[in-house]
């Protein structure tokens, strides 16, 4: 069994949850009621898309260290 590194974006919400996004798997994200459970579930659902790609034959992508997770400011009309 291989072991895969995934960086996530942890993104506190409005009622104080977490929301986890995972960047390199478009579609995989989760969630939790503390930064702890949503990191526990962020491995799960990482785990169970993971499961899926294989069933479907598709690619796992594999993330490589020099990946970076930007902040990028613009001016908007919202």
């Amino acid at each position: 069994m291989t072991t895969l590194h995934y960086k996530i974006l942890l993104r506190k919400e409005e009622d104080g949850t977490y929301t986890v996004i995972v960047p390199s798997l478009p579609g995989c994200l989760t969630f939790g009621h503390t930064v702890e459970e949503a990191l526990e579930m962020a491995k799960e659902a990482i785990e169970g898309f993971i499961e899926c790609m294989i069933a479907r034959g598709e690619e796992v992508p594999v993330e490589t260290d020099d990946a970076m997770i930007c902040t990028v400011a613009v001016e908007a009309n919202a």
